[in-house]
């Protein structure tokens, strides 16, 4: 358990695990705080948002010019999934200073891209894309690995309340209903490009450095189950191979692994 709560929380640092608040952004039982609860899900739509955030080119160059992902990439989700904790379920004074933190640390992130074009973190169009990626994924991972049978009416909620988040953000435009998600995900693709850059950044998400212990041992079925959620034009953008004949293996270790997990942090919670 130490293992697995260490991917969302820095000792080091003093974090310790977001304890849900009855004043927070969202109610209790609502769609958001329901599909960002399970750790194996999240893990897996983070890995595979990440993916297909690279798509863009400015946000693949905010990566690269910015991020420390190449030599702290559990560093890089454990901080996603921190924001995605604390604005989900932490204290609303607490998730508008988390939110707050963000936009500043996006107004930093500038620069160009190869042809001279410049970029900014704080581009409400990329911004877009980020948010799209990582909503698409989570909730895919959710009903891929978690809850296959939600209502739609809950899937629309999602989207609508995860939105909240990206309007803070000042993303924009930003879906609030799945069938806006998915047209959204159609149209912007013209704004994707499958470079070397991104397929190198591709493998190594996919193949960290550093990996050590449980990490090690999870790392390529998580990869793999990423991989299996992109969508098909992000496989072959990214020059990657959908798995298939080991995707049911994958996808049955992956359920496995997140029925474990769920089992696990509900009898810490009892304790």
């Amino acid at each position: 358990m130490r293992n697995v709560r260490a991917v969302f929380n820095d000792p080091a640092a003093g974090e310790q695990p977001v304890a849900p608040s009855d004043e927070a952004l969202f109610a209790p039982d609502t769609p958001i705080r329901m599909v960002h609860a399970d750790v194996t899900a999240m893990m897996v739509g983070g890995i595979s948002a990440l993916l297909l955030q690279m798509l863009h080119p400015h946000a693949l160059r905010g990566v690269l010019d910015h991020s420390t992902f190449r030599s702290d990439l559990h560093g890089r989700l454990r901080r996603t999934a921190r924001f995605i904790a604390v604005t989900t379920y932490g204290h609303r004074d607490d998730a508008e200073k988390s939110i707050a933190r963000v936009n500043a640390i996006h107004r930093t992130v500038t620069g160009h891209l190869p042809d001279g074009t410049p970029y900014s973190a704080t581009e409400p169009s990329v911004l877009a894309w980020v948010h799209l990626a990582e909503a698409t994924c989570f909730l895919d991972a959710h009903l891929r690995y978690v809850r296959p049978a939600m209502p739609r009416r809950d899937r629309d909620i999602y989207f609508a309340q995860f939105a909240e988040i990206a309007r803070r953000l000042h993303a924009d435009p930003v879906p609030t209903t799945e069938d806006e998600a998915r047209d959204m995900m159609r149209e912007m693709r013209g704004d994707l490009e499958g470079s070397a850059d991104a397929r190198k950044v591709a493998a190594e998400i996919l193949s960290p450095r550093g990996q050590s212990g449980a990490a090690l041992a999870v790392q390529p079925l998580l990869a793999a189950a990423a991989v299996d959620l992109l969508p098909n034009f992000a496989i072959s953008m990214l020059g990657l191979r959908r798995p298939l004949l080991s995707a049911l293996p994958v996808r049955a270790g992956t359920f496995a692994m997140g029925r474990t997990l769920r089992w696990a942090f509900g009898s810490q919670q009892r304790k």
